[in-house]
């Protein structure tokens, strides 16, 4: 008999199908079977019997399909011109391992996805609508993501099988939902907690989701501390193997997404909040004259810098205005945060506005006394109106002068000059009043524009006397008109090479006649 002995079931079968031998495993798995069955087995012979030619023909790929229960993998070997032996392999076991091979593939790839999608944003609604998103799409028919704000208040991002993503802020007590509140103040996160869905309140089932036969809660773990709550909307209950594995995996690579994205936001807002007193200032309109500011940071994408200009409609006990505009040493958020204690500084100088020496030695002695010796170039212009014409009392403190670009073409460096502040124990300055006639404009501007290089070789500075036969073709230009010129005559000639910051105001005397109220002091 053929392979009565062999653990393996084997079979001889005809061209019709007709069982002609069996050993001792096939008739027990085949119960005696006189025909070629399972169909799956059956089919198989056929097909291969069609397929391959009478002689030769090599060896046919094996088939694999379900007997009693079980799996098996079918070997064909031909045995003559019309029959064919079949082997008949179990592969439960390796076909259960494969499965199992596959999901945790699959859960891999799945997780490997969320990770990176819950990763590509630091924005925090963005991040919440993204996991509960793909909770949904891995585990729940519906999922909220709550996290708290403080006094009561939370944000929930709700997401529904086939819906669109919605968030909402929230005026709760979350002991109103059992287990929430033990998730959002737990740390280590506390076991996934399943709830009736009876006492859902109806803020997290929503309107759609009364049919919901599973609820669960699960904390978001952040970093040190929790990030938030996932309550899941099933329509089972318990987590299969597999689904728990995912779940808790999921719950970490979201409470780290939503930590980051939450402490980047708050970091922003605390960055925003600290730059709005760097931030170059909305220039004020001033009836004694025509002033307009222009500034760019150094470095691409840069805010602020270490240069800087301030307005001050009334300075000083004869209450003109006052210009100053200033360059720090140094580059970046450093120079910045020295810039703002200066521009503060100044601030609380304006009474003494009217003498630009005192306003200078006090902001000497405040630099002096900081914990590094950092300096600062300086200009000052005090601006009042004289009958028809703008009387500026200009004082440099080792800064570039100023240039007054008059009607006729003519440009003037004003005749003041002065150390810088900050490294000195004494400082001195030479203070020039400087008379413009309506359309004549007075320029300050910081060394980022004579300093900018350029040119052919791209090595040479842009320099003063390049600018000051620009301003000559600028006679009679509006204050606005003339800053803008400028700066952008110093954009185009580093181009996209490095460069230093840049701050400029023009104050101009205008060309209507003042009112009423103007022309005292003439």
């Amino acid at each position: 008999m053929l392979g009565e002995d062999t653990p393996y079931p084997m079979l001889v079968a005809d061209a019709s199908g007709t069982v002609e031998q069996a050993n001792a495993a096939a008739r027990s798995l085949l119960g005696g079977a006189t025909r070629l069955t399972p169909d799956w087995l059956a089919r198989a012979h056929h097909d291969l019997l069609a397929r391959l030619p009478a002689t030769g023909g090599g060896t046919p790929e094996p088939v694999r399909g379900p007997v009693g229960g079980r799996v098996f993998e079918a070997h064909a070997v031909r045995a003559g011109r019309d029959r064919v032996t079949w082997w008949l392999v179990d592969v439960t076991a390796r076909e259960r391992d494969m499965e199992v091979l596959r999901a945790e593939r699959d859960s891999a790839a799945s997780m490997v996805e969320a990770a990176t999608e819950l990763l590509s944003s630091l924005n925090l609604d963005r991040c919440l609508e993204v996991a509960a998103r793909l909770a949904v799409r891995h585990l729940a028919h519906a999922a909220r993501v709550v996290i708290p704000l403080g006094r009561r208040r939370y944000t929930m991002a709700c997401h529904d099988a086939g819906g669109e993503g919605v968030r909402r802020d929230l005026d709760i007590d979350p002991q109103e939902m059992p287990g929430l509140a033990e998730a959002l103040r737990a740390y280590p996160p506390v076991p996934a907690r399943w709830v009736d869905p009876e006492l859902t309140p109806a803020w997290v089932r929503g309107e759609n989701q009364g049919e919901a036969r599973a609820v669960v809660v699960i904390s978001l773990p952040g970093y040190g501390l929790p990030a938030g709550a996932l309550i899941l909307l099933r329509d089972t209950a318990g987590f299969s193997p597999a689904e728990d594995v995912f779940a808790r995996l999921f719950a970490a690579r979201a409470g780290t997404a939503i930590a980051i994205a939450r402490l980047y936001a708050e970091q922003g807002a605390i960055t925003e909040t600290l730059m709005a007193d760097l931030l170059p200032p909305m220039t004020p309109y001033l009836e004694v004259a025509d002033v307009a500011a222009r500034y760019r940071a150094a470095g691409h994408g840069a805010q602020v810098g270490g240069d800087f200009y301030d307005v001050h409609p009334v300075a000083g006990t004869g209450g003109a205005a006052l210009v100053v505009l200033g360059d720090v040493s140094g580059k970046g958020l450093e120079a910045a945060v020295l810039t703002g204690k200066i521009r503060n500084t100044l601030r609380a100088l304006l009474p003494l506005a009217d003498d630009h020496q005192r306003v200078l030695e006090r902001l000497n002695d405040v630099l002096l006394a900081g914990p590094s010796p950092r300096y600062v170039t300086l200009v000052l212009a005090g601006v009042e109106r004289r009958g028809t014409r703008l009387a500026l009392r200009l004082t440099s403190a080792g800064h570039p002068p100023p240039m007054i670009v008059r009607n006729d073409g003519e440009v003037e460096d004003a005749r003041t000059r002065g150390t810088l502040i900050g490294l000195l124990e004494q400082v001195t300055s030479v203070t020039e009043t400087v008379f413009l006639d309506p359309g004549e404009t007075c320029l300050l501007y910081s060394d980022g524009v004579i300093e900018a290089r350029g040119g052919p070789l791209g090595d040479e500075m842009f320099g003063e006397d390049r600018l000051r036969e620009e301003l000559r073709r600028c006679a009679g230009m509006p204050a606005d008109a003339l800053a803008e010129r400028v700066q952008m005559l110093a954009s185009q000639w580093a181009g996209e090479r490095e460069r230093d910051d840049i701050a400029i105001v023009a104050v101009g005397a205008p060309r209507e006649a003042p009112g009423p109220s103007e022309g005292a002091g003439t």
